[in-house]
């Protein structure tokens, strides 16, 4: 037996429940992993809550590492004992052990511990293929970056910061803005107190930015339009404070926008792309250009207060469970 997060219904954090489940041997192309290590991100709040619909019930959680225990027929490049991470797959992350699809696993290399890479399967990978491959940044550019102090902004602070590339990063307070310089942001601006496109136009000299990423939605839409220069691309990769719906005129308008909506599946696959990417993270992790550990730590039993935590924007970086 093992323990496992299961939703029986939509809901707040107390309709999460930790129950006994029965885990058996892995089938054709699958494997068993022991977590050592799960993330926890904004979207499982969404699965939660039924913004992102799930038939019940359900596990919960997409993103973990943990050690190889055994792997089913056909299975070749992965054995036991291997450290694994993963964030593709069913729903099921919250759980001491599970048995899942093999070729979503990603495999760990020396010099990357399992703690510090339950922080880069789906947020390290996150600003990967936002700054690679959705919009790829070359250096040299200045960009917006909203939620800069979050699990995905502090990793992409480093990376920016990497690649040559000038963030602007927005905050909620003035704590969270002195982390988010600390990890390689170039400016901030306090959402709580400055105006967003305002300061943006300050310093880049009027000119906007040829792209904002966007991960908060609703409340900062009409910002990340007026920051752009003409021509601009807003990606929207998140929407924390709602759904986001624009008037295609008003793209022409501001300055004929781009927009995009990306998902991490059409992005990480097939498998040997989704290596390649891990590959260039895990590198720049190794070469220590890329720092990367949970700032927030709670028990697999506590995962409702560590969704309590997340909800209240009380957190910076990333959170995790130990099962």
């Amino acid at each position: 037996m093992a323990r496992a997060v299961r939703l029986n219904q939509v809901g707040g954090p107390e309709v999460i429940r930790l129950e006994q489940v029965e885990v058996g041997e892995p089938g054709p192309g699958e494997a068993r992993v022991r977590h050592t290590y799960v993330a926890v991100n904004f979207i499982d709040i969404y699965f939660r809550t039924g913004r992102y619909p799930l038939p019940l019930p359900n596990g919960l959680g997409s993103d973990a590492v943990g050690v190889v225990e055994a792997i089913g027929p056909g299975v070749t490049d992965i054995k036991a004992g291997d450290r694994v991470g993963y964030l593709l797959g069913p729903q099921g992350a919250y759980s001491d052990v599970r048995v899942m699809p093999a070729n979503v696993l990603i495999p760990l290399p020396d010099g990357v511990s399992d703690r510090a890479a339950s922080t880069l399967m789906m947020k390290g990978m996150t600003a990967q293929y936002l700054f690679r491959q959705v919009y790829p940044l070359k250096g040299g550019e200045t960009i917006l970056y909203h939620a800069a102090a979050g699990g995905v902004g502090l990793i992409a602070c480093q990376w920016a910061r990497a690649l040559g590339v000038t963030m602007i990063g927005t905050v909620s307070t003035d704590e969270k803005a002195a982390v988010a310089r600390a990890n390689g942001c170039a400016h901030t601006i306090v959402t709580s107190r400055e105006d967003i496109a305002r300061r943006v136009r300050e310093i880049t000299g009027g000119k906007g930015v040829p792209v904002v990423y966007d991960s908060v939605g609703k409340d900062t839409l009409m910002a990340s339009l007026d920051s752009l220069q003409p021509r601009g691309t807003l990606v929207s990769n998140g929407t924390t404070s709602g759904p986001v719906v624009i008037d295609s005129q008003l793209l022409a308008v501001k300055g004929s926008l781009w927009v995009t909506r990306p998902a991490m599946v059409h992005y990480a696959t097939p498998r040997a792309h989704m290596l390649d990417m891990a590959k260039e993270l895990f590198d720049l992790v190794r070469a220590g250009k890329i720092a990367a550990e949970p700032r927030q730590t709670f028990a697999l039993a506590d995962a409702a207060e560590a969704h309590r935590a997340l909800e209240s924007r009380s957190t910076t970086g990333a959170t995790v469970l130990v099962p």
